[in-house]
């Protein structure tokens, strides 16, 4: 049995090759804009905007390359 790819990997970087992995991309990019939508909301202070953004893209981002390394 084959094991579909969802992601093929290219210049360091993943890219969705089926529509599983486009799929998979809907809810990080909705994480990533609805962290900034946030900062930009409640923005008090540069750095707590820094703060916050900066641990939750890398997070995120993480979480996305470790998904995209197991299905690919």
């Amino acid at each position: 049995m084959s094991k579909q790819v969802w992601y093929i990997k290219k210049r360091g970087s993943y890219l969705p090759s089926s529509w599983q992995g486009w799929l998979s991309y809907v809810p990080y990019v909705a994480y990533i804009v609805g962290v900034l939508v946030y900062v930009e909301v409640n923005k008090d202070s540069f750095w707590l905007a820094v703060f916050t953004t900066i641990p939750n893209w890398i997070a995120a981002s993480a979480v996305m390359t470790w998904l995209a390394r197991q299905r690919s």
